[in-house]
Formats: structure tokens, sequence, C-alpha cells
């Protein structure tokens, strides 16, 4: 250490206190620790910790997954062994560690890379305290990820979820935690960002130092800015005032300036998170009194607290403050004003706040992991089984089962363990599943009798087809209200009978036998199914030669950007019969018609960034909308004579109109025709009241719809006009479900020849906002575009395309998509409400259109003429088949089937690229000013 001011001096607390006062935490503290060295070959006793380690072959015995690699530390070469998860099969690993409910908990994960680096691939995974991911770890570099937590249960799973390559761990350490760290946060976890001993130049300190064995790393040279001085004392006495205060090896030491001390941190996540700041001061010089040190606190540049560290008559002082940051935190502490001394600083720990997410129901893991151990008896080497790690459900379902969310935490709904060559009996467990819908075992080896079902099972399909079962049908069968489909074939030793109370007029049935009864008239079915089959292949056959033919047409030009489309704009849009080009006139309401028409705004139907919306009902009948400017709106009269102006001169089927407005006693109001049918984001995943499934082609037509009036806003006659605030929740659908586009407050006439090359504002809103936009501030209509690329993303999956709710992986859905859709597996972000209920080539038609719409770059999005022409066609594929499909199910035959296809990306574009791209032959887009 430096040398200190001559000021400081030493206290009187003695070594030999302090050294049993560790003696006694040491031996109390580690009681509750678990500590994991993967890949061990035995356990063994840490000699400079004394802390015990345990081999991790409770959980993975297998030694073929362990690989040592080689670090290069300080001109020293290491050989040690890390824990590589390889298989093919599963896609997440857990760890599952016992723990007392409702205890914090640190727990630390320690990922050496080493030789792994060297991979021509990196390799990415997500790091998971139960369901709530806390990290991503890159092989590129070695990381240690450490967050703190409080269990809901008595036990908890530190998990691994595989994102590219195979993920790795080298060693796992959980630590029960005195301290009250999360105090009202409960629900959140806190990932560890810093732990700091400023002053410390020498080695961390840790356990047994620290009771919890929280690591407290030396002060980096280039964290604090300023030239400050080191300040030890080997002796201090502390009296504890907070549960969260350092041990008394982090105290001793600190820094110190007489202006200013300066913490500069760049490198926290990028994105805005909540953090929490702890920060430690330990007074050395006992001499000092209140108000002769006092600063204040400032986070990036705005100020938080000032500080006297003796003013409540203790040497010690702790603060706890919270913040936002986009990945930089500079911490500055700068003298007041008539104090005599500068800042001091002991430690600091920095820790992101991340929302705790709710898994599966406690009582159906407790049944799912009571099958699994069944399972495991007569099948200790399956590989399904051996995949099952984790929550049953999230972040993805375990290999043969769904989930549903039911008030905020997952159910499972269906279980299919199907061909997965399975023996032994049939867990009874399963049957105590309460929200089970659909159990399929069929194509097994189970042997021994059906268990009998409960009454308040709502199992409405059952298959137990193909396996070596015995004996008869339950009779309990009989009490399953909702059951229709059971099948039981194929089981040579189990008798054919039903129960005789078996509702059987509602029940599709084999009876037993191995060949299923297709339908009551057999000979019937035959023909009608060999002549449907054979229109089925004529379909088939056309839709191929559509799709290829359609193919080819777009390898040439498809989201062509040059003129050959721009010249057929019109067939793009509906006929002009469609568009009102008579005079629009638009009504001058007085207030007194607002107040009479809203019964003094009674009805409150929405809230905007302009104001309130309120049901109401004209003179003549007609239900309007009336949005009423707030007095505290961050919008004003530009925004309200925008649109007033605007919808003055334009009209569309697909626009929603402005009947009239009011400009009196300061009132802006604006009134609309009532969209009966709410918003398209009320619809998809709004408030439950207003929520209501959508079907596939309810939802294509409405994102045509929505296509169809910006293609009118960008091709109008006058001028192209760019709404800026493209999103779900204004789109709007009428009676009839047609959609409609709203909110024009912010809508501006594309910049022509002359005009400032830039918009000084950008607008907008998170989550559909252009990159490029954002970054350049040119703005063009492909600004639309991108948001719309969004809005039919959302139609997609139902998903808001914003949600920090969601692991941090699935924040943002445009970035959640990219890599299923680009890895042809879209079932996997398709809305499970209409999984199976929508033609495949449709589907893939929209899904390309909305990644086209998400580049980066707005040259390689199509224009909205474009996107029109495609949703043109991927209704007509969807309407076609869905009636003929329909025909079809009428005969009882199901014919959906899949299209697989891989997505061409284009390539980044960069300065030198020309006109000769090879996707579309597009000019290179603009870089960012």
């Amino acid at each position: 250490m430096m040398g200190s001011s001559d000021y400081w001096t030493r206290g009187v607390f003695t070594r030999s206190t302090l050294c049993i006062l560790i003696v006694l935490q040491t031996a109390a503290a580690q009681q509750g620790f678990s500590s994991i060295q993967c890949c061990a070959d035995t356990n063994f006793t840490d000699s400079t910790t004394n802390i015990s380690w345990a081999t991790d072959d409770n959980w993975y015995p297998d030694k073929l997954t362990c690989q040592g690699i080689t670090q290069h530390i300080d001109n020293t070469t290491l050989s040690v062994k890390t824990r590589v998860f390889n298989s093919s099969f599963a896609t997440k690993w857990c760890y599952n560690l016992t723990t007392r409910k409702d205890q914090d908990y640190l727990i630390r994960g320690t990922f050496r890379a080493g030789d792994l680096q060297k991979a021509p691939q990196s390799r990415i995974f997500d790091v998971l305290i139960d369901v709530t991911s806390i990290a991503q770890v890159n092989s590129s570099d070695d990381a240690v990820v450490e967050g703190i937590f409080r269990t809901t249960m008595d036990y908890m799973n530190f998990c691994l979820l595989k994102e590219q390559g195979d993920p790795y761990l080298s060693k796992l350490e959980l630590r029960p935690l005195s301290s009250n760290y999360l105090k009202e946060k409960a629900s959140t976890v806190l990932k560890l960002t810093h732990r700091i001993d400023v002053g410390n130049t020498g080695t961390a300190i840790r356990y047994p130092y620290d009771p919890y064995d929280k690591i407290w790393r030396p002060q980096p040279d280039d964290v604090h800015s300023t030239d400050a001085t080191e300040s030890s004392v080997l002796n201090i006495s502390i009296i504890p005032t907070s549960t969260v205060l350092p041990p008394t090896q982090v105290l001793q030491t600190a820094l110190t300036h007489p202006e200013r001390l300066e913490f500069l941190h760049n490198d926290l996540d990028t994105g805005y998170y909540t953090y929490n700041l702890y920060i430690y001061f330990f007074e050395h010089n006992e001499s000092v009194q209140a108000g002769d040190r006092v600063f204040n606190i400032y986070i990036n540049n705005e100020k938080q607290q000032e500080v006297d560290i003796l003013s409540a008559g203790s040497n010690q002082r702790t603060v706890d403050l919270n913040f936002k940051a986009n990945g930089v935190l500079n911490l500055t502490l700068a003298k007041t004003n008539g104090s005599q001394l500068g800042p001091i600083c002991n430690a600091y720990e920095i820790l992101q706040v991340r929302p705790q997410l709710h898994g599966t129901t406690q009582e159906d893991v407790n049944i799912i992991m009571d099958v699994k151990d069944n399972l495991l008896v007569e099948n200790q080497d399956n590989k399904v089984l051996r995949s099952w790690y984790g929550d049953p459900c999230l972040p993805l379902p375990w290999n043969g089962l769904f989930c549903t969310s039911i008030d905020g935490s997952s159910v499972i709904t269906k279980l299919n363990l199907s061909y997965k060559n399975l023996q032994g009996s049939l867990p009874p467990s399963i049957l105590k599943m309460r929200h089970l819908r659909e159990l399929n075992m069929s194509n097994n080896r189970f042997t021994g009798v059906v268990p009998a079902f409960p009454a308040s099972s709502i199992l409405t399909s059952l298959d137990l087809s193909h396996n070596n079962l015995k004996g008869k049908v339950p009779e309990s069968l009989a009490s399953l209200q909702q059951l229709t489909t059971l099948s039981f074939g194929c089981n040579q030793h189990m008798s054919r009978e039903l129960p005789g109370n078996l509702n059987r007029s509602k029940l599709d049935t084999d009876n037993g036998t191995c060949n299923r009864r297709r339908s009551s008239n057999t000979s019937k079915g035959i023909i009608i199914g060999t002549v449907t089959g054979g229109i089925l292949f004529v379909v088939v056959a056309g839709v191929f030669c559509y799709c290829f033919y359609k193919k080819k047409v777009m390898t040439r030009g498809k989201f062509d950007r040059g003129n050959s489309m721009t010249k057929n704009a019109i067939y793009s849009i509906r006929s002009m019969d469609d568009i009102s080009i008579r005079s629009i006139n638009i009504l001058n309401f007085s207030l007194e018609n607002i107040e009479t028409a809203t019964q003094q705004y009674k009805t409150l139907i929405g809230e905007g960034g302009f104001g309130s919306v309120y049901r109401g009902t004209l003179t003549d009948g007609q239900e309007v909308a009336v949005k009423v400017r707030s007095a505290t709106s961050t919008q004003g009269t530009r925004e309200f004579n925008n649109e007033l102006n605007l919808l003055s001169a334009i009209r569309h089927e697909n626009l929603v109109p402005l009947l009239g407005y009011c400009y009196e006693k300061d009132q802006q109001i604006l009134v609309y025709p009532f969209m009966s049918n709410g918003s398209l984001q009320d619809r998809l995943y709004g408030e439950a009241a207003r929520r209501k499934t959508l079907d596939w082609p309810t939802r294509l037509s409405i994102a045509l719809g929505a296509a169809r009036g910006l293609t009118y806003l960008h091709t109008f006659s006058g001028r192209c006009v760019i709404h800026r605030d493209v999103k779900s929740s204004n789109i709007l659908m009428d009676q009839s479900m047609s959609a409609k586009v709203a909110d024009f407050g912010f809508s501006k006439y594309a910049p022509q020849e002359g005009d400032s090359a830039a918009s000084l504002e950008v607008r907008g809103t998170a989550g559909y906002l252009d990159p490029e936009y954002y970054s350049t501030q040119h703005l063009t209509a492909k600004s639309d575009v991108f948001s719309f690329g969004v809005v039919l993303l959302e139609i997609i999956s139902g998903r808001e395309p914003l949600n920090v709710q969601r692991p941090r992986n699935e924040w943002s859905l445009v970035e959640w998509a990219k890599p299923y859709i680009r890895n042809s597996r879209i079932d996997e972000i398709v809305d499970p409400s209409i999984k199976g209920a929508y033609h495949a080539e449709a589907m893939w038609r929209v899904v390309e259109v909305a990644l086209h719409c998400i580049e980066t770059f707005s040259a390689y999005r199509p224009s909205m003429v474009d996107i029109v022409r495609e949703l043109e066609d991927a209704l007509i594929i969807e309407n076609n088949a869905s009636e003929y499909l329909k025909s079809m199910d009428s005969l009882g035959g199901s014919y959906r089937f899949s299209i697989e296809r891989t997505i061409i990306i284009p390539p980044t574009p960069t300065p030198t690229e020309t006109e000769t791209s090879p996707i579309l032959s597009q000019p290179a887009p603009p870089q960012p000013r």
C-alpha cells in the first residue's frame, strides 16, 4: 500500500479479537455452502480457503463430457478441466441444488474457456437462475456469473441454455446470505456487475474473511480517474450498522481525495437496466468530527445524495442507491462547500436488477418429477428422460411436454411420450395433473394395468395403443366428461371391453383393435378417401407449381426497389372505387355538442399520448370516439392541426376517417367513428377483457387492410405521407373486423428535393422505431415499413414488441424472432393459439415479408406496394386452402402439411457495394451520420 496522509490514525481493535471473529464466522457460514468442481476426480478441500468441494458426478457422471483445457495466466500455463455439454438431444442442462425456502442466496458460476476460444465458432449460451436469465456467456472470454436471489421452494436450478455451440461449466458455488440485499425486491434477481474493494492493490478478499464468500476484488487501475490517495489501517473497530456491511479487511483500505473521487465503468450491459448501487464508507481518522467530511454522490452527473459519514454518531455508513444506465456508470464523490475534508470511499457493489420470472406451478413440477423418477427405474439410459432438466415448461418445454400459462404461471396441458422406447408400468402420478388435456403414451413397451383416473380429470384425448398393457379399460374413464378420443388397440393382453356406462356417442375410439376405425361406414370412407386423396394430390401439385412460379419471379425481382414494381402500384391498391375522391366534409362541433354526445365524458375507452378517448353518440345516432387533449399531454397544437389538416385531405377505407373537431375554450378535441372491435394490440395481448383469439385468416385480413391503408398514404397523389407511428395499437377494427390505420398526429410529408435532409425530431414508439431513422434522423417511407414489419411479427407470434419481463434474449420481439426465422423454425415463434390452424405456404409468405421489413438498412426493405402484393397472395392461398380443407374435414380427414425452406439473408452492405447486389440490384444503404 502507498503511505497514508499524516492525519490517519489507527483504531484499537486487536488482531486477536479479529481472528476469533473470523473463526466463529467460518464455522457458522460454511454449513450451508454448496461447492461443485466440475469433472473433479474426487471430493477435496481447498487448503487456502478451507472450503470443501464436491465433484458433479451426482448430476453428470459421464466423464466423456469432461474436457481438459489449457489456460495462460500471467505467463503461466494451467491445465484444468471443464464440463462441456454436447448432447445432440438436449438444449438445456441444469444443476438442481437444495435450498431453504424464502432464504436469500448467492450463486456463482465460473466458465473457463481456455482452448475452447480457438473453436471455429463461438459457443454462446444463456445462464439461468431457475427460469430467469441473468447473463449470456461467449467462449471468446472466461466468465464468472454471479446472482443473488430469494428461493421460493426447497431447491433451485442453475441452468445453461444452448444458443450456439456447446455450453460449458468449470465450477458452481451456492452460498446462503444473511444479508438482506433484496429487501422489498424479493421478486427480483440481482446480477453482480462489480464488487470493488477500493484502495486494495493486493489480492481479492473472500472466505473466510467474508463469511458469505462474496469476492471483493481489488480496485482496477483504469477505473478511478482522479489522483487519489490510498489509505489503510491495520486495526479498526466496527459495530455493524448494516446487514450488507463488507468484512473488516475490506473496510481497512480506502481511497481519498481533497476534492473529488471518480469511478468510471464503461462495461455495463448495453440497454437501459435498473441497478442497485451499495457504497460503503468507514472513517479511518478518529479525529474527524461530524461535518468535517461532507460530500455529494453523483451518478452519471446527476446528484443523488449528500453524505456525512459521522452524522449518525457512527464511524461507518452504507448508502443504497438505484439508478438506470445504458452501458456506462460514472460514480463521482465531490466535496461540498464548507467541508474541511474531501470524500473517502472503501468499497462498492454494482448489481443489475432483473425481474424474477415465474416458472411451472409447484404442483405440476412435483408431479412431473415423480413421473420422471418412476420412469427412470426401468429406463435409466433413456435420452428423453435424461434431457429433462430444470423447469418443465420454461424457457423451453421438456421433450414431450406442452404447456400454457394460467395466472402468470405455466401448467402442463399435454404429454406426448409416444415412440420414446419406454418400458415398465404407467406412472399413476400422471393422472394427478389437473390441467392435462392430452396424454399419448403409445408405441412403447409399457406393461401392467391402466391406472384409475380421477373424476376431476379434464382429459380430452388418451392414446395407450401399441404397448404390452393388460387388463381392462378402467371404469373410471366413464367419469371423464370431456374425453372425446380413446385409443388402446394393439395391446394383445388387454380386453377390448369398454366400460358399460361410457358415453360412446361422443367418443372416437379404436375399440381396442390395431386397425383404427375411420368411419362408421368403412366402404364409404375408403371411396371418399381415395377420391379426396386424388383431389389433394392435384391441389398440392397446383400449389407447388404456383409457388415455384412465384419463386422464380421473386428471385428476379422480389421486393424490387426499382421502377419495375412501382409502375404497377395501382394494382396493389384496391380499385379507385374503394377510395373516396369526393370532397371531405369535416364538421366543427361545439363544446356543448361534445359534452352532450359523451354524457359529460362518461365512458373512457382509451388513453394515448394526445389524451383520453371517450365513447359517445351523436344526435343522428352514430357512435363516435372522442379524443380530448390532456392538459399534461406531450403532444399539442401542432399534432392537433397536423391530424386535422391531413385527414381533411385524404380518405380511404383502411384509414380511420375524421368526422369532426372542436377547438373551443382552449379545448382541442377530435371526433372519429367508434371502432367496435378495438385495436389489434387489444386483441393480441391486451387486457383480458378486450383480448379475443384471432384465427389466422382474420389476422391475415387485418394485416392486408392495414398495409393497404399505409400504401395509400405512401402513394398519395399529392405527396407521399409518412405515418411515423405505425403500431398495433394504432390499427383499429370496425364492426366487420376491417382494419383501419389511426392516429396521424406525427405524420409528415416525405422530404422532397430542396427540403432539409434530416427530421430533427425522431418520433415513434419503442420496439417499433426504425434503427436507421433513429441513428441518421433521415426520414423515409421505409421507416413505416420497418414498424409494419414489427406489427407482422406481433400478428404471427401474439407477442408484444418489447417486454422486459421476459428473459433478456426475448425482450425485443425483432431480435428474438430473427434467429428462428433464419433457421427455418417458424413453428417456434407462431402464436400457440393458431398453431396447426394455418396453411404453411401462407404463413411463410408473411414471415418472409416481415423479415425483409425489419432489415437494418432501409434500402433492403420492400415498399408498401410490394408488401400488399405479397399479403394478397398469402390471403388467396390461405382462403383457398381453408375452403378446400373444410371440405376435407367434413369427410373426417386432416390434410394440413408443412413446407420447409431456406431463408436467404441479404449481405451486410459496405460503402463500396454498388447496384450489382446479388439480391435485388439495389443501391447501397446510407451510412449513419
